[in-house]
């Protein structure tokens, strides 16, 4: 039985709110922005909402956060009382801090982003002039039907886990060439129609674990696809190649024949064209153009990017919101494209199906077992797909968990994830961006993706979500942030994105669930990441910025006429994770990697597993090393090569049996 929430524990609650989010008196306040409260939001009671979903042990240790902060007085101390007890709990170690840090970005992301179930808006937007989600008829044409197991068994020639860049594309091609093909999928079937453009509801059906989540020692925020589509239903269309010399280090240190030559650019070149890859939906908002600006004044590289984009359906006014699945049907993601194939070639997908165990026989893959919720009855029952072959393509987070519960893959299974760990900046201008305005990412500066050994950083914009901003910027009080959530229409993200060297671990807990550790400590990757910061914070400057805000738990700010060096020193000072530099990942990959060595891969070069013949690795987790790119086109290329080495062995298979 839960622990019970009490009066005590939401008076805690409501206290907080109005603390993170005063009512302060402004004068021509028209629009209540400054008046309304956290508790005048209800941000309070949705968080009491959100705490009794947590499993026991959890919602103990918030309990008892809330109860301390009671008996040091916090309901009835001042303002600036309250404010200290925050700060002290910060210093009380990594859970504490961990604990504390989740109740007040929860109590943000609910009364800054929470939309009114009745009318679908926030009152508070109107504050920083946020249009809110944009009511437009839902475009993508007809999606394709699930499959609904009559009984326990199922039978298939392939059993494709996880319907994402990897295992959807597999799933069409495999599909096409004859093959009898079911599909699983954990997360739910979610189309256009769907795509409301609210972000926390979005977070809830379409993201991992609902949202954004943090690795177990508190040092990273995940955001990773968990719906129909995987990733590319809730990416931000950046289409990039592998690099050159990403795919000579796959070729010399990993013995993956081929990658570095032309055959592996046919792969690359069959998924750009079935995306419909193009440099036509790629407009520059606000924040492009003050990243343009700024590059210019420095003397750095400034590219337009190409997206997988409908030219005759995709509008600027509505791409901002893509990162919440594409409403208007313009993005081209693996639903639309390979898995329309594979339903219309025959495949089955099982949504709402999660796999519990591959299963083998005599050391083959035999099938998989998984555990299926059943829309018509709302009840979980177990179904075994049986099936000669088997495609693990659940993402990097939950594909080696997979193994691991299977006992299969080898000692490598889990041991070198690839976070592109992200640290990201806020520039607030004194002209409105409209960063909710056009595509999330259209351009980058490319400057320094190579300054150590292969290995550097990417500057670009990021997907807008008021409810990140909200939980993640720089606040020295619930004032301060609000007069900085105040001008979020002038505000310009930027994002460094490093190509790790360093890698985290994915392994299991008692349960079976995926349990990630990560820490940014290889001494390249630090380094790289603190000259990240520093770019940030200049092209930033360069560009015109009136104020730099860091995603980082510091007060300290940079406003015009403030020393921009001593500010970059104070950065860098900062700790990279927990305590100090907030540490974002959507870019996760490498925890199954493909390589000729058992001891350090998972897969053979051609994605099969070393020790369980007929098992193979689809997605981003069969990636040898991070990309230093975004991942979607080196992921379907590699799962591209991957279907075509499954189609020749089942032919292979088919003609020794008939002879």
């Amino acid at each position: 039985m839960k622990t019970p929430i009490s009066d005590t524990h939401r008076a805690v609650l409501r206290t907080l709110a109005d603390t993170v989010v005063p009512s302060l008196r402004r004068p021509d306040d028209t629009t209540g922005f400054w008046a309304r409260s956290g508790s005048d939001l209800h941000a309070n009671i949705a968080v009491e909402h959100a705490l009794s979903g947590l499993p026991e042990d959890e919602l103990a240790g918030m309990l008892a956060l809330l109860d301390g902060l009671h008996v040091l007085g916090f309901v009835t101390g001042s303002e600036r009382s309250r404010e200290q007890l925050i700060r002290n709990v910060a210093l009380m170690g990594t859970r504490p801090a961990a604990a504390m840090n989740a109740l007040i970005s929860l109590t943000l992301a609910f009364a800054y982003a929470g939309p009114d179930p009745r009318t679908a808006n926030n009152p508070m937007w109107a504050g920083f002039g946020y249009p809110g989600a944009p009511g437009i008829e839902p475009g993508g044409g007809e999606a394709p039907t699930p499959f609904v197991p009559a009984g326990s068994q199922v039978t298939a020639d392939v059993c494709i886990v996880g319907s994402g860049a990897g295992g959807g594309l597999i799933a069409g091609m495999l599909a096409q060439s004859g093959l009898d093909v079911v599909v699983l999928e954990a997360g739910g079937n979610f189309n256009e129609p769907d795509f409301n453009g609210l972000e926390l509801p979005a977070f809830q059906q379409l993201f991992w674990r609902g949202g954004p989540i943090p690795t177990a020692d508190f040092n990273v925020t995940l955001l990773a696809g968990g719906t129909l589509g995987g990733g590319p239903t809730v990416n931000w269309s950046n289409c990039l190649r592998t690099p050159a010399k990403v795919r000579e280090q796959w070729a010399r240190g990993f013995g993956i024949e081929g990658i570095d030559g032309p055959d592996f650019d046919r792969h690359i070149d069959a998924v750009w064209t079935r995306l419909g890859v193009n440099a036509d939906c790629s407009d520059l908002n606000g924040p492009h153009q003050r990243m343009r600006d700024g590059a210019a004044a420095l003397g750095w590289s400034f590219t337009t990017l190409s997206r997988n984009a409908d030219p005759a359906v995709y509008s600027p006014d509505t791409a901002g919101y893509i990162g919440l699945g594409d409403r208007s049907g313009a993005k081209l993601d693996v639903r639309r494209t390979y898995l329309r194939d594979a339903v219309n070639a025959g495949a089955r997908v099982i949504v709402r199906c999660t796999a519990q165990r591959v299963l083998t026989e005599n050391g083959r893959a035999a099938g998989v077992a998984a555990t299926f919720a059943d829309p018509q009855t709302g009840m979980n029952r177990h179904i075994e797909v049986q099936a000669p072959r088997v495609v693990v393509a659940c993402g990097a987070l939950e594909s080696p968990a997979l193994l691991l519960r299977s006992g299969i893959g080898g000692p490598a299974v889990g041991r070198y994830l690839h976070l592109h760990p992200v640290i990201a900046t806020l520039g607030l201008h004194a002209a409105p961006q409209r960063p909710w305005w056009g595509a999330p990412m259209t351009a980058m500066v490319d400057e320094f993706d190579d300054i150590d050994d292969g290995h550097g950083f990417l500057l670009q914009n990021a997907q807008w979500a008021t409810s990140i901003v909200a939980g993640g910027v720089a606040r020295s009080s619930g004032e301060e942030l609000k007069e900085t959530m105040a001008r979020l229409e002038n505000a310009a993200w930027f994002i460094g994105i490093p190509r790790d060297r360093g890698h985290g671990t994915v392994t299991i807990d008692g349960a079976g669930n995926a349990v990630v550790h990560y820490a940014l400590t290889d001494e390249a990757d630090v380094r790289i990441t603190r000259r990240s910061i520093e770019a940030q914070i200049r092209l930033h400057a360069a560009g015109g910025a009136e104020e730099i805000v860091p995603f980082a738990a510091t007060a300290k700010r940079w406003r015009t006429g403030d020393n921009l060096e001593a500010f970059i020193a104070d950065m860098q000072r900062l700790p990279l994770g927990v305590g100090g530099h907030r540490v974002f990942s959507a870019h996760q990959m490498s925890s199954c990697r493909m390589g000729s060595d058992p001891a350090t891969s998972v897969a053979n070069p051609w994605g099969e597993l070393h020790d369980t013949p007929g098992v193979w690795v689809g997605d981003a987790s069969a990636l040898p090393t991070a990309t230093g790119v975004n991942p979607m086109i080196s992921t379907m290329a590699i799962a591209h090569r991957t279907a075509e080495a499954i189609t020749q062995t089942a032919t292979a298979a088919a003609a020794a049996v008939h002879g």
